[in-house]
């Protein structure tokens, strides 16, 4: 199970790094590149999107069959420890899972923006050469 969260991790930081470079100031050259790359990235990274959802699941499906250790009599100090530890890991993951799903929502928004941008330059330039 740990390399399905290694690989969601390196996903979410992937989209992180190419949010954060259609953002910067002063790319401006760079950015039609980056726009061409990224805009291709963008259906192979939808996977992140039901692969989120499935990992999801499993948290669920984990938090509904475990062990209650509700009182300190029924549970071993080592077991409420356990206990313990599985919901900060399962806290910490669905943090991952929604921080991967927003920054490609993040993602695609600004590079359908920057699209959407580009286009409509392109048109104001066949308008003016058109007068």
């Amino acid at each position: 199970m740990a390399l399905e969260w290694v690989m969601l991790g390196y996903a979410t930081g992937a989209e992180v790094i190419m949010v954060m470079l259609l953002t910067l100031p002063g790319l401006g050259p760079l950015r039609k590149g980056l726009i061409a790359v990224i805009s291709n990235l963008l259906k192979p990274f939808l996977s992140v999107v039901p692969f989120s959802l499935f990992l999801f699941m499993d948290i669920y499906w984990k938090y509904e069959n475990r062990i209650d250790c509700e009182s300190t009599d029924s549970c071993t100090p080592t077991e409420l420890l356990r206990q313990q530890k599985s919901i900060m890991k399962s806290q910490r993951n669905i943090l991952l899972i929604v921080t991967a799903i927003v920054f490609y929502w993040l993602l695609y928004s600004v590079t359908h923006m920057y699209v959407t941008i580009e286009q409509l330059n392109a048109r104001i330039e066949r308008l003016k050469n058109k007068d």
